[in-house]
C-alpha cells in the first residue's frame, strides 16, 4: 500500500427536497384541502476516525464526495426521506483544514471520533404548511435549501511516541528494523527513505511507537529536497532520537547543527522537544576515529551522545531504555501541567 499523507478533496452536503403542492381528492370527501408534505433533509457530511488505516491513499483516486439530496414531499402529507450521508473514513492523527491549507477545522486523534463537517439543506415546506383561515387552498410550496460545498485538505500526522531524525543515510531505517518488526527499505548504497515508517518497539515489558522520518537536508524548511512535508509527523512525538552518521564523510558537528537548524526553523515546538543524540554506525569506525567523532559531536550537542550500531547491536537496548525514560518523564510533566491548570481555573 502506498503512503499518502495529504489530500485535497471536494465535499458537498445534500440539498433539501422540495415541498409538495397537493390536495386531498377522494370520492364523497368535499373540500379535502391541501395535503402536500414537506421535503426531506439533505444528507450530511461526516468525518470518522477509523481503526486499521494508516494512509490517505483512498483519497488519491476519488476526490469528490457528495451526499444525496432529500426526497421531495408527496401528497397525503407524506414527508420526503432524508438523503443518505457521506462518511469520510480517515486514519488516527488526521487534521482537517480549510481550502487555504492553514486553518485547522478539526484534529482526529482517537478511534471512533466523529465530526459533523457539513449539514444537509433543510427540506422545503409543502402547501399543507401554509394553510390558514385566510388561505385555505394555498397553491405554492417551498423548494429545499441548498447544501454546503467546499474544498478541504486532509493532512495526516502520525501519532508516535518517539521520532527518528537525521540526515539521509544516518542509519534510521536500519535502527528501526533492528528494534521493531518494521521492514523499511535498507540497502548497501546511499538512498533516502521516501515516506515515514512506523514500528512498535518492546523492551523490558514496555512498548512505544517509533516513527522513522525521511532524511532532511540543509534548507529543508525552505522546500529543499523533500522539504518540510514530513516534519509534521514528529509534531506529536514526545522525544526525538537524533542519529548522526559516524562513518560518513561529513563532520558530525556540522551534521548535527544542520538538523537542529531545520527543526528550529520549522517551529511548532520541535526545537523544544527532548532530544537523545546518538553516533550511529559505530561498527565501521576505528577506535581512534570513534573517539575523535564522539568528542566533536559531544561538543556540538552539549550532551553525552550514545554510540550505537544497529548492525552489531551495540547500545541498541540502551537507546530504547533512554527513549522509554524520556517518554515517562514527558507524560509526568504533561499530567502535572494539566493538574496545575485545573487548580488555577477552579474558583470557590
Amino acid at each position: 500500500m502506498k503512503f499518502l499523507d495529504q489530500a485535497k478533496i471536494y465535499v458537498k452536503s445534500g440539498d433539501g427536497g422540495a415541498g409538495s403542492v397537493s390536495f386531498r381528492r377522494e370520492k364523497y370527501v368535499a373540500e379535502g384541502g391541501p395535503d402536500g408534505g414537506d421535503g426531506g433533509r439533505g444528507g450530511d457530511v461526516w468525518v470518522e476516525c477509523a481503526d486499521g488505516l494508516n494512509t490517505l491513499i483512498d483519497y488519491r483516486y476519488s476526490q469528490h464526495f457528495k451526499a444525496k439530496i432529500g426526497m421531495h414531499g408527496m401528497g397525503r402529507n407524506r414527508t420526503g426521506a432524508k438523503g443518505d450521508d457521506v462518511v469520510l473514513r480517515v486514519p488516527v492523527g488526521t487534521e482537517i483544514l480549510d481550502e487555504d491549507n492553514e486553518t485547522v477545522v478539526a484534529d482526529m486523534t482517537r478511534v471512533g471520533q466523529r465530526l459533523l463537517l457539513m449539514k444537509g439543506g433543510n427540506g422545503g415546506f409543502g402547501n399543507a404548511h401554509f394553510k390558514s383561515s385566510k388561505n385555505q387552498a394555498p397553491r405554492h410550496a417551498n423548494p429545499g435549501l441548498e447544501g454546503e460545498e467546499k474544498w478541504i485538505w486532509l493532512r495526516l500526522k502520525l501519532i508516535a511516541d518517539a521520532g527518528l531524525v537525521g540526515l539521509p543515510n544516518a542509519g534510521k531505517s536500519t535502527f528501526l528494523a533492528a528494534v521493531s518488526a518494521a521492514r523499511p527499505k535498507i540497502a548497501d548504497y546511499p538512498f533516502t527513505t521516501l515516506h515515514p515508517n512506523l514500528g512498535v518497539c518492546e523492551l523490558d515489558g514496555r512498548g512505544f511507537v517509533l516513527a522513522d522520518i525521511p532524511g532532511l537536508i540543509r534548507g529543508a524548511s525552505l522546500g529543499q529536497g523533500l522539504g518540510d512535508r514530513f516534519l509534521g509527523h514528529i509534531e506529536r512525538t514526545r522525544v526525538l532520537l537524533h542519529l548522526v552518521d559516524g562513518s560518513g564523510v561529513e563532520d558530525p558537528a556540522d551534521a548535527y547543527h544542520t538538523i537542529r537548524g531545520e527543526l528550529e526553523a520549522y517551529g511548532h515546538g520541535l526545537g523544544e522537544k527532548t532530544e537523545i543524540v546518538c553516533l550511529s554506525k559505530a561498527d565501521s569506525l576505528t577506535d581512534e576515529l570513534r573517539e575523535e567523532r564522539f568528542k566533536a559531536l559531544e561538543e556540538a550537542c552539549g550532551q553525552t551522545p550514545l554510540v550505537i550500531s544497529a548492525a552489531s547491536g551495540e547500545n541498541i537496548d540502551t537507546a530504547q531504555r533512554m527513549v522509554i525514560r524520556a517518554i515517562d518523564k514527558n507524560k509526568q510533566e504533561e499530567a502535572k501541567a494539566l493538574l496545575t491548570d485545573k487548580i488555577e481555573e477552579w474558583r470557590p
